[in-house]
């Protein structure tokens, strides 16, 4: 039996990834972004093992949300929801030419058990994240898919991170079937603001000529049945559901942002694109030198007094053809935000909150009626 050795006259190989400079290894790196992606290339070479914690633009994909409290039980989670629901009672008033709308407590509101707000409280109340298979501490993966690394399990691998993006599996708001529901929302140590888009239904308008939509004469103002028939009713529960996400998703990155102080921006969305929540390098450096204020009942960050500015369409015919049934704008502030802030231009804030054809019919609502709405902290 004879062995095979390599012939000594013969040169070796040549690797041409080793004639490329790490900083073009480094701009594959962060064209890939995906932290999988990433794991599985730290396992090819050293060098890739040592080039991949440089990389700037990373984006986790989170695999599951788990409850911490999947072993509590029933009568635990229903205290903890009674708890959550308290609170919300008489938050809002809405305010337009002088006429002040009364509402009942929003206990009242919410009559259904499986109501959307319930289902956000309850699922949001105590959860954690979960990215499955992860990156171990050494940068190699973990086979098998039954090892879960929370996301800042796995981004402890990286030191230069810049750009972050987390993805949810889906949205925390149970909405129904063919309900438009979108939030974006901006936090520094708390909320900065946030902007909701509904919609009771979305419809095709070149299937039914006949119904005649359109935008109407309706001088923008909202008609009489909206308080009569549960469209108020509604949006409050909307607006109140999107503010718990948001703050709660917020409350979530804190151990991230503290542990990368090179970050320069973070979104926290979903693949439902439901919600966006968004940090910028100023307001990233805010939370870091000011810690939020979380809320005593759950694990979520403390929502401000708030002002907001409610735009409402019976039907919005969007020049694509498409049309929002009942479609609403919620636009929120701090209260104690200036009113010199307040009067940036709703137009272009608000319309460049959404991807199209969102966008546009957030800009085509704006020019109608507003409607003033105030909200105590929660």
């Amino acid at each position: 039996m004879s062995s095979v050795y390599p012939d000594p006259d013969q040169p070796e190989p040549v690797d041409h990834f080793d004639r490329l400079p790490d900083s073009v290894l480094l701009l594959v790196f962060n064209k890939i972004g995906d932290v999988k992606a990433l794991g599985r290339c730290c396992v090819v070479s050293r060098r890739f093992h040592s080039l991949v914690p440089q990389v700037e633009n990373v984006v986790v994909r989170v695999d599951c949300v788990i409850s911490d409290d999947d072993c509590s039980s029933s009568s635990s989670s229903s205290d903890k929801s009674r708890a959550l629901v308290g609170p919300f009672s008489n938050l809002f008033r809405l305010v337009f030419g002088g006429i002040v709308k009364p509402l009942q407590a929003l206990g009242q509101f919410l009559g259904p058990k499986r109501s959307v707000l319930n289902e956000t409280l309850n699922s949001l109340s105590s959860s954690s994240l979960f990215v499955a298979p992860g990156v171990g501490d050494d940068g190699e993966m973990d086979h098998g898919g039954v090892t879960h690394h929370s996301p800042t399990q796995v981004l402890r691998n990286f030191n230069e991170v810049r750009f972050l993006r987390i993805e949810l599996p889906s949205g925390e708001l149970g909405i129904d079937d063919g309900v438009l529901l979108k939030w974006r929302a901006d936090f520094g140590s708390t909320l900065d603001n946030c902007v909701i888009l509904g919609a009771a239904s979305v419809i095709n308008n070149g299937i039914s000529p006949e119904f005649g939509f359109g935008n109407g004469d309706d001088n923008g103002s909202i008609p009489e049945t909206f308080y009569t028939n549960g469209g108020l009713k509604l949006r409050v529960v909307w607006t109140i559901s999107s503010l718990i996400a948001a703050s709660a998703r917020h409350y979530l990155l804190q151990p991230i942002i503290a542990d990368h102080k090179t970050l320069d921006s973070l979104v926290l969305t979903d693949a439902d694109g439901q919600g966006v929540l968004c940090m910028n390098r100023d307001q990233l450096e805010e939370l870091r030198v000011k810690p939020l204020s979380a809320s005593s009942a759950s694990k979520r960050t403390l929502v401000p007094a708030l002002n907001m500015r409610l735009w409402y369409a019976p039907y919005l015919e969007l020049p694509d053809g498409v049309v929002l049934k009942g479609a609403t704008l919620v636009a929120i502030r701090p209260s104690e935000q200036s009113a010199s802030k307040n009067e940036v231009s709703d137009s272009s804030w608000l319309s460049n909150a959404f991807e199209e054809p969102y966008g546009t019919a957030a800009k085509m609502l704006v020019k109608r009626r507003t409607y003033c709405l105030e909200m105590n902290s929660f």
